[in-house]
């Protein structure tokens, strides 16, 4: 796809994406956001392609100036009742449920979208792969996203600091999987994934 090619239509556009596919423990958290074209921010990218304290001077220039944005999730416990794709598409429908301005369509980074139809009307959707560093709103999305996340891990490092959730944010490192052997899963811990699965034998 031309880059070119995804800013043909007219109509306020909601970039929506996720963080947190991949870890062990914590929720996977969407964004939706609607950015307001007569105040761009400048610097959006990829969330992963940014340090830390960028990613959160950003999220505060989005919240500001946004026309509107919103965050969403679905916990553990629904990721391995209905698994982590499903989880996930469900976290971004929330997201967009969640915004005070309907759009007029919606822009979701990767290959697949949630369902789309709303009592509001059935949303005009556009899957971009690589989208979060493609499509200005689909970055501040994934930015949100990730900060989001970021600080909902690190407060669950209150409660569980034994598996230092602050350090690794749930992702499967040596630290985290030493932690699971030793201490076991809890219940923040997705137990359909194969890791966790392993440490409950």
């Amino acid at each position: 796809m031309q880059q070119a090619e995804l800013f043909k239509f007219d109509g306020l556009v909601a970039g929506v994406d996720e963080a947190g596919r991949g870890p062990l423990a914590g929720p996977v958290v969407a964004s939706a956001v609607v950015l307001d074209p007569r105040a761009p921010i400048r610097g959006l990218a990829d969330s992963k392609k940014l340090t830390a304290k960028r990613r959160d001077e950003l999220a505060g220039q989005i919240r500001e100036h946004a026309l509107a944005w919103s965050v969403a999730w679905a916990d553990p416990a629904e990721i391995d009742a209905i698994n982590i794709l499903a989880a996930t598409l469900l976290a971004m429908r929330r997201a967009i449920i969640g915004l005070a301005v309907f759009p007029d369509r919606v822009q979701i980074d990767g290959n697949r979208l949630p369902n789309l139809c709303f009592d509001r009307g059935t949303l005009s959707g556009q899957a971009v792969i690589g989208g979060d560093d493609l499509v200005p709103a689909i970055s501040a999305a994934s930015i949100i996203a990730k900060t989001t996340r970021d600080r909902m891990m690190i407060a669950l490092h209150e409660i569980y600091p034994h598996y230092e959730f602050a350090r690794h944010k749930g992702y499967g490192t040596e630290v985290h999987r030493e932690k699971l052997r030793e201490f076991g899963p809890c219940c923040e811990h997705r137990r359909t994934f194969a890791p966790v699965r392993a440490a409950c034998l």
